[in-house]
């Protein structure tokens, strides 16, 4: 006589496997060592350096954006009344200036410092990818 088999076995989707392991993280403690695969860090690694690259650029373009501005409202205002008209037009055109030139630096800030961050990151990068490659 032949033995059946009768047992069942049922496999998750991959979203309900992320939505289990998504709810396993919020229970496991902070001290319990979450396994992380290779991927995932490199993912990491790559976003960390792209992100800090754009914060930096954005960061200064906002600021020498809002800097512009305050130039803009000394000349096209009745901002300082004491101030008398060829100060508030030096000034005026010396935060604009110094405005337009810090938003034009700021691509050239963010190409900088990515290229900065990948020198930095580039080792673990690599020895990540040279192990992945091989499994």
């Amino acid at each position: 006589m032949s033995e059946q088999n009768n047992s069942f076995h049922y496999t998750y989707s991959s979203a309900q496997q992320k939505e289990v392991e998504a709810i396993r993280k919020k229970y496991v403690s902070d001290t319990a060592e979450i396994s992380e695969s290779k991927l995932e860090k490199l993912r990491k690694l790559d976003a960390g350096v792209t992100n800090k690259a754009a914060t930096i650029s954005l960061c200064v373009g906002i600021t020498c954006l809002l800097i512009m501005g305050l130039g803009m409202s000394l000349i096209m205002s009745e901002f300082g009344d004491g101030l008398g008209t060829a100060l508030e037009w030096t000034l005026g055109l010396l935060c604009g200036g110094i405005g337009m030139a810090g938003i034009i630096a700021a691509y050239p800030l963010y190409q900088w410092v990515l290229k900065r961050e990948r020198k930095k990151a580039a080792p673990q990068i690599l020895k990540l990818t040279e192990e992945l490659s091989q499994e």
